[in-house]
């Protein structure tokens, strides 16, 4: 049977609702969304295909983290939305807002490859809307309405049987009810801003929350009344351009900074989750630190032990009344006056190097002097991606961005590995005017492997960075450290130049710092193409973060 193209159906439906809401659309074709993605490509519509499902979400997950914009995906029923489980789920803990429409069992009951999709979402707290043919259009709005509302992924479902059926008498929908926002009372703010103005050495860690909020500004200028240093979240750095920011809060925060952050005597948290990156496995600042946080989530969302204070409310709202009862201090009299040695713009150098010796004690590259040089090698218009693993450690430390939606990290927030080539192909095709800097490890870039190739066609100009330790790094040194026998933990040495150069890419293996001029001198000579440099590096240089975990006594 012969379908009509030109008749309006559920798939067509859909599809003019996503070219409307958003301008790209990352999928993989099959049963399910062939109809929805011919409609789209045949009209010239931005699609980038990946090469397995779990980089459809992945990619727009890391559109969405590079442009602040709801991400759009498509996969097929069955196989093709389990492929996405593990994207699926650091997106929903991650807080992203995207769209994944996926083909579902027909509505006369599920085939014996079905499974019920609506509730394998529902385990990871994803909610599945579904479309038919009397609410396509209106469902598909509401799906990115909803996404865009809550700042989590939604699953839109376009059953089997309903793909290619026309387009019905449509059914009004109940309009989404508002999104509370908490307003805090004079009493409160009060409070709030009498404990700040007597605070000696108050420092402000702001998180993503305050991105969300547009509230940066307002921000600074209550650090800067107040005379308070300044602490990022990966996903917020930059957020507050002041020579006083300490830089990234946590486990990647550089050590000639953690000894003044350590100082302060009240610590104020705006938008930022206070997870275990960011506190450094509790131990980012002193015991007994007093600890405000303002955010405008529920309760259970934010309760943290290390809170002493919490402030229910729009950031916007709070920071506006915070101001209002905030006088500027005397410069001469607060904690910024004795620490001079902050003030200027070193925060963003990759200087001092905590270790700057070329080669572990194995005789393999040090990671830190390797990822350090290169803040100085890559251009600065740069995006700078990582996949999850312990190698995350010295990007973070020592690469800057020129904005907070330029450094991407997809994978830590349910701590898998094997999300980064569909990510780095996401921020390509978000930013394609900037260089695109994927790193990686070998374990998680093995696994995710089938994506090499999607972040080469999607890529104008790259470099992909594989820190290779020949091992699962963050298990070798949680467990066999611990005496926990390392054969699965090892993987023979792989050369990723190699298969790379086997897909049109450039690229070399560095053994020595000198190596790393073949970079240069590719950066130099290439407005366009990507370049691949396999650095064999140290087993046995621990990153901060992993050291912060073991001091803890956390397993990650």
């Amino acid at each position: 049977m012969t379908t009509d193209l030109s008749l309006p159906t559920v798939s067509t439906a859909v599809a003019e609702v996503i070219a409307a809401r958003t301008d790209h659309l990352f999928g993989l074709m099959g049963n399910g969304n062939a109809h929805l993605i011919s409609h789209l490509t045949s009209a010239g519509f931005g699609f980038t295909s990946a090469r397995h499902e779990a980089a459809t979400v992945t990619m727009a997950d890391a559109y969405h983290r590079a442009t602040g914009r709801t991400g759009a995906a498509t996969t097929t029923y069955g196989a093709g939305f389990t492929n996405t489980y593990t994207a699926l789920a650091e997106a929903r803990l991650a807080r992203i807002p995207l769209v994944l429409v996926a083909g579902e069992a027909p509505t006369t009951g599920r085939r014996p490859f079905d499974i019920d999709q609506t509730a394998a979402a529902a385990a990871v707290g994803v909610t599945t809307l579904v479309a038919t043919p009397g609410n396509a259009v209106a469902i598909t709005h509401r799906a990115f309405d909803l996404a865009a509302r809550t700042v989590q992924p939604v699953v839109l479902a376009i059953p089997y049987d309903c793909a290619t059926a026309a387009l019905t008498e449509p059914v009004d929908l109940e309009p989404l009810p508002a999104k509370k926002t908490w307003q805090p009372g004079p009493e409160e703010l009060d409070r709030i801003a009498g404990l700040l103005r007597a605070a000696d050495r108050p420092l402000i860690l702001a998180g993503r929350g305050v991105l969300l909020a547009g509230a940066g500004t307002e921000l600074a200028e209550l650090g800067d009344r107040l005379g308070a240093l300044f602490m990022t979240s990966v996903m917020a750095v930059g957020a507050v351009d002041s020579p006083w920011n300490l830089g990234i809060a946590g486990g990647f925060t550089r050590d000639h900074r953690l000894a003044t952050a350590r100082q302060a005597d009240l610590v104020l948290v705006a938008g930022a989750s206070l997870n275990a990156f960011q506190s450094r496995y509790g131990t980012l600042f002193a015991e007994g630190t007093r600890m405000i946080r303002i955010d405008n989530e529920p309760e259970e969302a934010v309760a943290h032990p290390a809170v002493t204070d919490y402030l229910r409310a729009d950031l916007g709202v709070a920071l506006a009344g915070l101001l209002a009862r905030t006088p500027a201090a005397d410069p001469a009299r607060t904690w910024r006056a004795g620490a001079p040695e902050v003030a200027g713009e070193t925060y963003r150098s990759s200087a001092p190097v905590e270790d700057p010796a070329e080669f572990g004690p194995d005789g393999r590259l040090n990671p830190r002097a390797v990822v350090a040089a290169l803040e100085d090698i890559l251009p600065e218009q740069r995006s700078v991606v990582m996949d999850g693993g312990h190698f995350i450690g010295w990007a973070p430390m020592y690469l800057t961005v020129p904005d907070p939606q330029a450094m991407v990290l997809v994978g830590t927030a349910f701590q898998s590995i094997g999300l980064g080539f569909g990510a780095a192909a996401g921020v390509s095709t978000a930013r394609p005017e900037r260089t695109t800097v994927f790193v990686t490890g070998d374990g998680g870039g093995l696994m995710g492997l089938a994506d090499l190739e999607t972040f080469l066609r999607a890529t104008h100009r790259g470099v992909i960075v594989v820190l290779n330790d020949s091992a699962y790094g963050a298990e070798l040194h949680q467990y066999a450290s611990q005496g926990l026998d390392p054969t699965a933990m090892l993987i023979d040495e792989v050369d990723f130049t190699a298969l790379a150069q086997a897909m049109g890419a450039a690229g070399t293996k560095a053994t020595t710092l000198a190596d790393l001029q073949h970079l240069q001198h590719w950066l130099d000579t290439h407005d366009e193409g990507v370049f691949v440099l396999d650095v064999a590096i140290s087993q046995q240089v621990v990153a901060e973060f992993m050291t912060a975990s073991l001091t803890a006594g956390k397993r990650l």
